[in-house]
């Protein structure tokens, strides 16, 4: 599969991966190549990849959107940073990420679940179509 991680501003990821793995707001859940297509809404956390050699890769994440088409996977973020250590990404998501206030975060939410309402109908449409 080829992961790729998108902010605003940069691509943070695109690599070739085995395996995804991701929060939402119901749990945690594993992406293999050969998964159905998927759509899910990301909480603050960090995301762990596994590299087609074997090893793992953990990126800090805002809210965001996952997609995952085909063999693509799709992240996209607000916020990213990539790092080795799972202890300092979770300082990250707790201070950068997780300090929004309660407005920010509601209006975050709405808009995620909105934006995945979106892609699950354009995801029908096409199948239909």
């Amino acid at each position: 599969m080829i992961l790729k991680v998108l902010l605003p501003s940069r691509v943070l990821v695109n690599e070739t991966v085995a395996k995804v793995l991701a929060e939402a707001e119901n749990g945690w859940f594993c992406l293999l190549p050969r998964h159905v297509d998927f759509v899910a809404a990301l909480v603050p956390g960090v995301l762990v990849f596994a590299t087609t050699e074997g090893t793992e890769a953990l990126v800090a994440i805002d809210h965001g959107m996952l997609v995952k088409r085909g063999a693509e996977v799709l992240v996209s973020t607000w916020q990213g940073v990539r790092g080795d250590d799972l202890g300092s990404l979770r300082e990250v998501v707790e201070r950068e990420f997780l300090a929004l206030d309660d407005r920010e975060r509601s209006a975050r939410s709405a808009l995620a679940r909105l934006e995945a309402g979106v892609v699950r109908r354009f995801v029908e449409l096409e199948a239909h179509g």
